[in-house]
């Protein structure tokens, strides 16, 4: 499961890292541990709650897809371009996912650093997306590109 990091490995590392932080703020939140700067009105915690849960189960059924496929970071040896499943409707779909519940972290515990943090996380694997999208075109040409004018990067 282990890749190459297709951005420097410092940042990729840290993004990785940073995704479990903000996820276990949301789990200290939900146990009464407040790090809210505001009080929320009363339907964003369920709302948050059930996007954390959508974005995760995008997560999973991605990752899951993805079969033998799925690295952290860019493969070393060869692998299969999967578009079936849920890469039917999204070339992303756990990038999707993750993004998903780093909203729903920001949005349950209403914290400006979680919001900072969460930027600096979609922003970075953005940009591991685009150079992943470089990599899938290198090695599987044509039938990359013809998948990408079919399925949106993202939604």
């Amino acid at each position: 499961m282990d890749g190459e990091p297709p951005i420097d490995r410092t940042i990729f590392y840290t993004s990785k890292y940073l995704i479990v932080i903000v996820w276990a703020a949301t789990v200290l939140q939900s146990w009464g541990i407040n790090l809210s700067f505001l009080k929320p009105p009363s339907f964003v915690k369920p709302a948050s709650l059930s996007l954390w849960v959508v974005g995760f189960s995008l997560l999973l059924i991605g990752r899951f897809g993805m079969g033998n496929s799925f690295r952290i970071g860019s493969p070393k040896e060869s692998t299969n371009l999967k578009m079936d499943g849920l890469f039917r409707l999204s070339r992303n779909p756990m990038y999707l996912g993750v993004f998903a519940t780093l909203l729903a972290s920001v949005l349950y515990t209403l914290n400006p650093i979680i919001l900072l943090v969460a930027v600096f996380i979609v922003v970075v694997h953005h940009k591991i997306v685009l150079a992943e999208g470089q990599y899938l075109q290198k090695s599987f040409g044509e039938e990359y590109l013809a998948y990408c004018h079919r399925v949106r990067r993202y939604i």
